[in-house]
């Protein structure tokens, strides 16, 4: 049996004042066992604040230094909780409500405490919200600086043509707080009532796509958001959630700037 002094000794070696071992936290991050990690390494596909890394003693602080493979930003798994959660129609986007509403905290129960949602649904729309405690990510997610992209599905009543569609997209609209387009807007649908649509846009104000279409005359009479930046609804159930993959964090992040 190792004596304790040993095994202090080999954690001393392991995080001195100089950092910890890259491949360790490569491997913390989720990349792999150590031996997997130092081939990332001597292969060249890792950065330490923008320089290229290839010698495997490097020792690296994770909470002062940025560190990336293959262009991605590393996070270590153990650090922060990214959720996907699907919400229904008659749910608040908060966490707690005076008035006893449903909410988000409703769904996700107490489980994750710390988790606070990026970006809202108003209270009639349905779909992608994320979550998360990672404040850094949060902000970057939200911010308008850096442009996530966000899908719809919307269903209006009317017969939205073609050419609104292109204007949608082209020249847009003028609202209360200024111009705004889409950066998609395809038919999916037709009825002699009502149309489906898939819009994509940047924007984050307040009800946009409600506003945008009711600029026009037509009223929304379903919402459902898809997808934030590459973060996609899939198969979670309305009023379900699941935990995203360090992979897809990594993917959000990277689309965000981080």
């Amino acid at each position: 049996m190792p004596h304790p002094y040993s095994r202090a000794k080999k954690a001393h070696e392991e995080k001195t004042d100089s950092g910890i071992r890259l491949q360790k936290v490569l491997a913390q991050a989720g990349f792999g066992s150590r031996r997997k990690c130092e081939i990332l390494i001597t292969d060249g596909r890792v950065e330490v604040d923008g320089e290229l890394v290839t010698e495997l003693g490097t020792r690296v602080d994770p909470a002062k230094q940025e560190i990336r493979v293959d262009g991605s930003r590393v996070r270590l798994t153990n650090k922060h909780i990214t959720l996907a959660l699907n919400k229904p129609k008659k749910v608040l986007s908060a966490m707690e409500d005076k008035r006893g509403r449903w909410t988000l905290r409703d769904i996700i129960g107490d489980r994750y405490e710390r988790v606070f949602h990026m970006g809202r649904l108003d209270y009639d729309s349905e779909g992608l919200i994320l979550m998360t405690d990672d404040g850094e990510l949060s902000q970057h997610v939200m911010h308008p600086k850096y442009e996530v992209a966000k899908t719809y599905i919307v269903t209006v009543e009317g017969r939205v043509g073609g050419g609104v569609a292109r204007r949608l997209v082209t020249t847009g609209v003028q609202l209360d707080d200024g111009w705004i387009k889409l950066d998609q807007c395809t038919i999916l649908d037709q009825t002699r009532d009502f149309t489906m649509l898939r819009v994509v846009l940047h924007s984050g104000r307040n009800r946009i796509v409600r506003r945008i279409f009711g600029s026009l005359g037509f009223e929304v009479v379903r919402l459902v958001r898809t997808q934030i930046g590459p973060i996609k609804l899939g198969e979670i159930k309305p009023g379900s959630y699941r935990v995203l993959s360090q992979a897809e964090v990594d993917s959000l992040a990277k689309a965000v700037g981080l």
